[in-house]
């Protein structure tokens, strides 16, 4: 489904459940100054336990909308914790960006400074678009799947450890994006085949129900990859262009080894604007669904480490999201 197809719905006065991240970058407490309202639900959950608890008693008061006041990692906390509460029947969602990183709200484009009081006034009037997160079952562990919205292992594990100093710098949103990977461009150009962001991590990679062998370029060490994505969003910080052209459904862009030949030309092959063929120099970028990973370092969803070992990436339940 296409961006701001759904309509609102006809309820005039929707049920409202509240999760807000006092922890969160930006913000301060005082968005939450809602007065007292009947149908309004607020929960500042301090652990995944009582998270759940609370999505658990929206679920039983029967909440129209819920309104998730956080960054990346609180959406991913929330949707993860939800999915045994809400399977594939959500309320309506509404994002306050207020993390360190908010890529889920540059794909849908909600205002920055979006109020919890006006994300619930907008519920009548407000456009509904479509996404469905990734879905992330470890495979190899009793562990519960996760949902979030950016996958990514390899270099990109280092890309993120890179950076949490940007942050601690100052650099956030797109300007810590960007920080990053040009960072990552140029420990690949300069650094030698002993440096990590170039040696690549074990990894094997499996794609569609019949669990088919991706594809490879006969660059670099054939157990080893470089790096690995994969998203649902369509639209990304920084105005980058990850996947190329492909928006819709789950994506994935994975480079085999460092060529220097294709860093180079990486800021063009982010951005859209590459020449064609890179796969022969180790870049793949497609659409698959589901995916089968196995890897040897840590793997990250939405910001956050999780142990290496094997995951199955699919797509989600299909969320409604409101912007005004």
């Amino acid at each position: 489904m296409t961006p701001a197809d759904a309509r609102p719905p006809r309820i005039e006065t929707p049920s409202v459940g509240v999760i807000y991240n006092p922890r969160s970058h930006r913000n301060r407490g005082q968005d939450l100054n809602l007065g007292v309202r009947a149908n309004i639900f607020v929960a500042q959950p301090a652990d995944t336990a009582s998270l759940q608890d609370a999505l658990t008693r929206f679920a039983a008061r029967g909440i129209d909308y819920l309104a998730i006041n956080g960054g990346d990692g609180t959406v991913r906390d929330v949707l993860t914790a939800g999915l045994p509460v809400f399977g594939d029947t959500w309320p309506d969602l509404a994002v306050l960006p207020k993390g360190k990183t908010n890529a889920l709200n540059v794909d849908l484009g909600a205002p920055t400074g979006w109020t919890i009081g006006a994300a619930i006034s907008a519920w009548s009037t407000a456009r509904r678009i479509v996404r469905r997160p990734l879905r992330v079952d470890p495979l190899d562990r009793d562990a519960p799947a996760m949902l979030g919205f950016i996958f990514g292992a390899g270099a990109y594990t280092l890309g993120i450890r890179a950076g949490q100093d940007a942050h601690r710098l100052g650099a956030f949103d797109s300007l810590a994006v960007g920080v990053t990977a040009t960072w990552g461009v140029l420990q690949g150009l300069l650094g030698t085949d002993r440096n990590a962001w170039r040696r690549g991590v074990d990894m094997q990679i499996a794609l569609g129900p019949e669990g088919r062998p991706m594809p490879r370029s006969d660059l670099g060490d054939p157990a080893r990859r470089h790096f690995i994505l994969a998203s649902t969003l369509e639209r990304f910080p920084a105005g980058l262009k990850p996947f190329g052209d492909a928006q819709a459904g789950l994506k994935l862009t994975v480079v085999d080894y460092p060529k220097r030949r294709l860093l180079l030309r990486m800021p063009a092959a982010l951005t859209g604007r590459g020449p064609d063929g890179l796969e022969q120099w180790g870049l793949h970028r497609l659409n698959a669904d589901p995916v089968d990973i196995t890897v040897a370092d840590e793997i990250i969803l939405d910001g956050e480490a999780f142990p290496a070992g094997q995951y199955r990436l699919s797509s989600g339940p299909e969320l409604r999201f409101l912007v005004p």
